[in-house]
């Protein structure tokens, strides 16, 4: 489900939680693609429950380049949402989401494959508070840029 404001979603997951594993990622996940579907599906398996903070228009932008993204904000955590894998969804506008990971405490942070342990953000706050940190298998050849690399130039 798509959370509008952080503390909505505090709030839910604080409900939910009761003893359950808490997993937590975050991305652009700009043109949805089967290494974003094969990843969250993995990041779901780490746990019970599945947060995906979702960077802004703004933040993507930042991280990017002015093309990007592709889709807005609001379509992208929607799509998210609709997903089986995923339980929570909220867009952040911070260059990090360290924020929300701290005030969440999951019991497990994860990232693509692309990213190791001591690279990835809040790994050293959920490390000290007894979490998991884990950088899952990334899918070589699937990536948005990828996906826009071939709409651009069609084979003929």
């Amino acid at each position: 489900m798509f959370y509008p404001t952080f503390d909505s979603l505090l709030e839910k997951v604080a409900n939910d939680r009761n003893g359950k594993k808490l997993v937590f990622t975050n991305g652009c996940f700009d043109i949805l693609h089967v290494g974003h579907v094969r990843y969250l599906q993995e990041a779901r398996s780490c746990g019970d429950l599945l947060v995906v903070a979702l960077n802004s228009d703004r933040s993507v932008r930042e991280l990017k380049g002015p093309t990007r993204p592709l889709q807005t904000e609001q379509d992208r955590a929607e799509i998210l949402a609709a997903l089986a894998s995923v339980d929570y969804t909220f867009i952040f506008d911070e260059s990090t989401p360290l924020k929300a990971i701290e005030a969440l405490n999951p019991d497990v942070l994860v990232k693509g494959g692309d990213w190791a342990i001591d690279e990835i953000v809040g790994s050293d706050f959920v490390l000290q508070q007894g979490g998991e940190v884990k950088s899952l298998q990334f899918v070589d050849g699937r990536s948005t840029t990828r996906v826009v690399e071939k709409m651009q130039d069609p084979p003929s």
